[in-house]
């Protein structure tokens, strides 16, 4: 694994993972609820506008997999769809360890979705490392793995 490109801030992530949606027609992103849908969410908005299905399944849950689409609100989750995409999105709460969650599933859910579709794409896209601390870097065939970091400052001034 070697970087192809440096950014900062949520702007650079975003602009990143903009220039990896390029030609790709449907992503399906997969994340636990709660923690990594907003990411979805927001990932999604950089794409409002380039004629792309989004799709958002919480956890292994593919019965519940929901379209992310833009309301008034901003990009929110909507009606149940399929999940069947050419570009596949893991976001890191899933590594998390309180997530329990089966990565040999998890790989048999990314075949089943992607099933089809030639030349499908698998991307990862997590904070502080959480994909290459749980080991699944070497898991998952990734195509591209995305890896934040943040840092935070709180100022106080009372």
């Amino acid at each position: 694994m070697k970087p192809i490109e440096k950014a900062s801030g949520i702007g650079g992530m975003l602009t990143a993972f903009r220039k990896l949606a390029r030609g790709r027609k449907k992503i399906t992103f997969i994340g636990c609820p709660g923690w990594c849908n907003p990411f979805a969410e927001l990932l999604g908005y950089v794409l409002r506008d380039a004629g792309k299905d989004m799709v958002f399944i919480p956890n292994l849950r593919k019965d519940l997999a929901a379209k992310v689409q833009m309301t008034d609100y901003g990009m929110q989750l909507g009606e149940k769809v399929d999940a069947s995409a050419d570009t596949v999105v893991l976001l890191g709460g899933l590594a998390m360890p309180k997530m329990e969650v089966d990565v040999r599933g998890l790989n048999t859910m990314i075949e089943e979705i992607t099933r089809g579709h030639t030349d499908p794409q698998i991307l990862g896209l997590c904070i502080g490392g959480v994909f290459q601390k749980a080991g699944w870097d070497k898991l998952i065939d990734f195509d591209y793995l995305m890896d934040a970091d943040m840092e935070v400052v709180t100022y106080g001034f009372k």
